[in-house]
């Protein structure tokens, strides 16, 4: 069973999704928040497997609250569940963490999918997201941000590869590593080696 948590500010939707689960086979609500800030405080006593959460609400949003997710409770599985079908708030929420991107459009069957996939460890993509497009933006944003050096870098940092064993295998100094990941993150505009270890991960997995 599925163990789900849901963080969804829209009364409507939130009882259509309550309503969909009751008595599912699958997935088992355990908790639901209007807001981030409550869905954390909900986390400290419940165990999800997957977090549903819309992005736009009140005191914490979804993508902020994607990453303190992520930080505390980096195992749980995550779905952001939208009207915004822009290119940046879905790269926003994927760099957040997020495996699964639905529109708010489109039946909530299709929420019911992401979730199974999500927790099979599979993304899962609303259909009209041209999810190729947006990940090829990002490459060559990263292709002229980062040297080839740095590039290298994050794809032996994908692999789990820390950085003794980086300057082990470039030849080079732990510190000549340490300095090019300080150099990615201050790039990238990310925020510590937690974040570092994702934005790799989301990138060069398939390396």
């Amino acid at each position: 069973m599925i163990k789900l948590l849901i963080s969804e500010d829209h009364q409507s939707l939130l009882d259509g999704l309550l309503l969909l689960f009751k008595g599912d086979d699958a997935i088992e609500v355990i908790g639901f928040a209007r807001d981030g800030q409550e869905l954390l405080e909900i986390l400290q006593h419940k165990k999800p497997d997957v977090l549903l959460t819309d992005i736009n609400m009140p005191r914490m949003n979804g993508i902020e609250l994607c990453k303190k997710v992520k930080e505390t409770n980096p195992k749980v599985k995550i779905v952001a569940f939208s009207m915004f079908e822009n290119e940046d708030a879905i790269k926003d929420m994927l760099e957040a963490g997020a495996m699964a991107y639905v529109l708010k459009q489109r039946p909530l069957a299709e929420v019911r999918k992401a979730i199974i996939s999500v927790s099979r460890g599979e993304r899962y993509f609303d259909s009209t997201i041209d999810l190729s497009q947006i990940e090829n933006t990002e490459k060559s944003k990263e292709k002229t941000l980062l040297s080839p050096s740095e590039r290298e870098i994050l794809k032996l940092i994908a692999q789990g590869k820390n950085s003794s064993e980086i300057a082990e295998i470039r030849f080079t100094a732990s510190s000549t590593v340490l300095k090019h990941r300080k150099n990615i993150i201050q790039k990238l505009g990310l925020h510590g080696k937690g974040e570092l270890l994702r934005y790799a991960l989301n990138k060069y997995k398939h390396y």
